[in-house]
């Protein structure tokens, strides 16, 4: 028999909604195993490597602009996060997702659960797996959020063949630019100067 049928038991459902509260003393290493969506614990695959390298490569793109920003405009600190948990609401039931990257805003005194409101970016490496849940799920859950920007980023074995971004109106995210891979760099503004080094993108299982 396979571990799900043996699994399946009613005493291993789970026994109420989590709350904020009951998420802060859950297991670190459980927690990074799921998301919660509605007070209910949602599994979290695992990302493949070409995965998990497009969201550091691109993170480390977002982070040389967050620097370049803030140097320029001195208007406040900006961070990028990988797998960073960010809670969209908590009421009616807390539900809180964890983008493959993030950029936010921060101070030296910002310290725990990262709240939507300071999302600028949002970041989703599509997969096989996860295309619905990054397309539709998400999409729409960041957009209730209100988190003004959202990019998917879509594979082609291993590299980035394409970035859609997306912008918040009225409630709703509107593809704004496709963002197709080419020899060179496409420079993006949304909202602060980005740089994509595309040859950095290619090649993401070496």
């Amino acid at each position: 028999m396979s571990g799900v049928l043996e699994w399946a038991r009613a005493e291993n459902l789970q026994p109420e909604p989590i709350t904020l509260d009951i998420w802060k003393r859950l297991p670190r290493d459980f927690c990074r195993l799921v998301e919660v969506v509605n007070g209910d614990v949602v599994r979290a695959e695992p990302p493949a490597l070409a995965h998990r390298n497009a969201a550091r490569r691109l993170a480390e793109m977002l982070e040389s602009a967050a620097e370049l920003h803030m140097s320029r405009y001195n208007d406040g600190w900006l961070y990028v996060g990988i797998d960073q948990d960010v809670l969209l609401w908590e009421t009616p039931r807390v539900t809180m997702r964890r983008p493959d990257l993030a950029l936010f805003s921060c101070a030296p005194a910002d310290v725990g659960l990262l709240a939507a409101q300071r999302v600028k970016i949002a970041v989703e490496v599509v997969s096989p797996i996860t295309e619905r849940i990054d397309t539709a799920d998400k999409q729409a859950e960041y957009a209730l959020a209100g988190i003004p920007w959202y990019w998917l980023v879509y594979l082609d074995g291993d590299r980035v063949s394409y970035i859609q971004t997306h912008v918040l109106v009225l409630g709703h995210y509107r593809p704004l630019r496709r963002l197709v891979a080419h020899i060179g760099t496409t420079v993006v503004d949304m909202p602060i100067e980005i740089h994509l080094d595309w040859t950095r993108l290619i090649s993401l299982i070496l």
